[in-house]
Order: structure tokens, then C-alpha cells, then sequence
């Protein structure tokens, strides 16, 4: 029987485990379940029993289970996919049982912390015949998507710069303090602009040409670079520079620079808000601020509707997997003190902004009121 007719297209939702309660879970991708129309949860797993009680009788979810258990969930028969959100480097630990055993994977953003990780999820996907796709959100997002038709349009002419800062003060107390560079700004915010990058330009980056780390004292953030800046090279000589840090208020922009003109996104990579577009074509600027969108309603239902249709995502495993190339030869980087060659990653998938336009309209509400700004998986 073939996954569609096993769920049934006539309105048998897809099931879902959350794997990993943390704040992007609790304040994003939880309260987005009910807009889909295509997607239920039907399993919560944590380390936490009392968040596991808690967040199970709010939403009404009689499936709970530890980590330890995760081997149980998989062979009970009551999910059909799981949302990963847990830290970044134990997204292999529950993403390669998962796929192996025929159960589809939504994975938070990075897809891990090494290629090596990344590439052994992939090959999991495909020996369990599982659909994998990473929660890259902001291909479900309104203004993101605008942006890219007007620079395939030709808008902006040969494109030439790109530049962003992303910056929030995290709390020292936070684990992500504590937990080196696999859990800092880079891993944690980086996938952002570098995703930003490879999809505005439709090219992936071939060299970090330069990638230096700054940790202040009173940061408190533990044995970590709080602040990291990054220039990239492009084919055809372009250029792309991005600064995140765990240590400044809240920034959250992007420019990108052409021959005809640029626009420029503040806020950029953020959700609970309209995005903004400040655009300038050769002398003429105009402002434009989009309807705020469930980004993560928006993922879900795509990517249930790729199950239900049997289709593979957009941004799949591949696409984790060429955003941490281009990370492994940041930290190369900062390490070296001197440029790194990007490995190469023919990658010829990119975004279809009409298809996720129609995922949005989709979508049968608002993001919720309640959601944080992006602090990763």
C-alpha cells in the first residue's frame, strides 16, 4: 500500500511526533499544527516529565515518551512523521532510527553539526524510503519569496553584494552558552543569512575568504566566539558578508546589492512579524511591509502534503547539507586564520516561490501571537 493510500487523500491527517520541547516547539511549530488542516500530533518527546505532562494535556496528546523510549515510539504504529527539534548535535542520534524505519523526518535547521552527520541522515532517508526535509521556514514566507521573483526577474541587474547582521543577547544561563561552538551564534543563527545567501544569489558560495571571532569577557557566554563575522566568494567574483552574535541587541537585516538596484529586508529572517522589504530601483525607493504568515504552519502543511502526494521537498536533506559545508569551512576558517575553499555541492534545486505561495494561502491562520525570535532547534 503506498504512503498516500495508507493516509488517505480523502483527509486522514499526517501524525506527528514532536521530538524535543524547547522554546521553538512550545512558541512556533506546536501552535502551528492546528493551521494546517493536513498534520496532527499524536506524539511528544522529552527529557522533561513534567514538560512532557504539561505540554501533553494542553494539547490533548496521549503519546508521550523520554528520549530512552524513542525505539518504542518508533515501532508503535501511532506516527507517521516527527518535527526534530532538539539541540543541534542530536539531530542524527533521532533523525537516522527515524527515516530508517520508514518514518518521515522535519528537521530543524542545521540539519547537524558536520557534513559527515548530515550526509549519514540523507543516506538513512533513503535506505528506510522515508521523505527528509529541514525546516528551512523562510521558503514559506511572503517577502522572502517576493525577494527571490524580482531578482530572478532581473530586477536589480547582475547581482554583485550581499550583507546581513543578525544579533540577539542570549542569557548566559542559556544551554546554548554552554555548549561551545556547535551550539554558538554560527550553528545556531549562521544557517540564516547562509541559506539567505544561497538562495537569493541561486549559486552556492565557493570560498570563505575571511572569518574572524570575537569573545568579549562580559558576554559571560562561556568558551565560545559570542560575535562572528564572515565574508564569502561567490562565482563570478560576488560577494557575501554576515555578522551574528550572541552579545548585541536584537539586529535582524539583509541587503542585497545589483547592477540596476537593491533591496533591503529589515526584519529579515524573524517570525511573529511582517517582513520588510526597502527597495531601490536605480533611483526610486519604495517600502513594503508583508502580512505576517505561520512560517511554520506554512513548513508543516508542505511538508505533509509532499507525504500525503508522495513527492519530495524543496528543501531537503541536501539542502541542510550545502549550508554545512559552508559552515565546516567557516570554522576551518577562524581556526586557520586565512581563507578556506568551500567544498563543491552541485546543487540545482532551488525555491519555486509560485508552489510555496499556494502552501501559504493554504495556511488557515495568522502566526501565533505568542511566537520568540529564531534561536534555532
Amino acid at each position: 500500500m503506498s504512503i498516500a493510500s495508507a493516509l488517505g487523500l480523502g483527509g486522514r491527517k499526517v501524525r506527528y511526533a514532536i521530538v524535543g520541547l524547547g522554546d521553538i516547539a512550545q512558541e512556533a511549530l506546536m501552535p502551528g499544527v492546528a493551521h494546517t488542516g493536513n498534520s496532527e500530533m499524536t506524539a511528544l518527546v522529552s527529557g522533561d516529565p513534567e514538560k512532557l505532562a504539561a505540554l501533553g494535556e494542553r494539547y490533548g496528546v496521549e503519546g508521550r515518551y523520554a528520549y530512552e523510549q524513542f525505539g518504542q515510539l518508533l515501532a508503535s504504529g501511532t506516527i507517521d512523521a516527527i518535527y526534530l527539534a532538539t539541540p543541534n548535535w542530536r539531530h542524527a542520534e533521532f533523525a537516522i532510527p527515524a527515516l530508517e524505519a520508514g518514518i518521515h523526518v522535519l528537521c530543524e535547521k542545521p540539519l547537524d553539526v558536520s557534513a559527515e552527520k548530515a550526509r549519514a541522515i540523507i543516506a538513512a532517508a533513503e535506505r528506510g524510503g522515508a521523505r527528509l526535509m529541514t525546516a528551512y521556514r523562510l521558503h514559506f514566507e511572503p517577502a522572502t519569496l517576493d525577494a527571490i521573483r524580482r531578482i530572478r526577474a532581473g530586477e536589480l541587474g547582475e547581482l554583485i553584494a550581499f550583507t546581513a547582521c543578525f544579533t540577539q543577547m542570549v542569557d548566559p544561563a542559556n544551554h546554548r552558552a554552554n555548549n561551545g561552538i556547535e551550539a554558538g551564534p554560527l550553528f545556531d543563527m549562521g544557517a540564516y543569512p547562509i541559506n539567505a545567501i544561497r538562495y537569493l544569489f541561486g549559486a552556492e558560495p565557493v570560498e570563505v575568504v575571511s572569518a574572524t571571532g570575537i569573545r568579549h569577557a562580559e558576554a559571560g557566554l562561556g568558551d565560545l566566539d559570542d560575535t562572528i563575522a564572515v565574508t564569502l566568494r561567490l562565482p563570478g567574483d560576488r560577494i557575501a558578508q554576515f555578522t551574528v552574535s550572541y552579545y548585541a541587541n536584537n539586529v535582524d537585516s539583509l541587503i542585497i546589492a545589483g547592477t540596476k538596484g537593491s533591496i533591503e529586508m529589515n526584519p529579515a529572517f524573524g517570525f511573529g512579524q511582517g517582513l520588510e522589504h526597502h527597495r531601490q530601483i536605480g533611483e526610486e525607493r519604495s517600502h513594503e511591509t508583508y502580512k505576517a504568515t505561520d512560517q511554520f504552519g506554512g513548513e508543516l502543511r508542505y511538508f505533509s502534503d509532499c507525504i500525503i502526494e508522495e513527492r519530495d521537498p524543496e528543501p531537503d536533506g541536501e539542502e541542510g547539507l550545502a549550508d554545512l559545508l559552508v559552515i565546516e569551512a567557516i570554522v576551518a576558517a577562524l581556526a586557520s586564520g586565512g581563507s578556506v575553499p568551500i567544498e563543491p555541492l552541485a546543487r540545482t534545486r532551488r525555491i519555486d516561490p509560485d508552489a510555496q505561495e499556494q502552501t501559504l494561502r493554504a495556511v488557515k491562520a495568522p502566526t501565533p501571537v505568542n511566537a520568540a525570535p529564531p534561536t534555532g532547534a
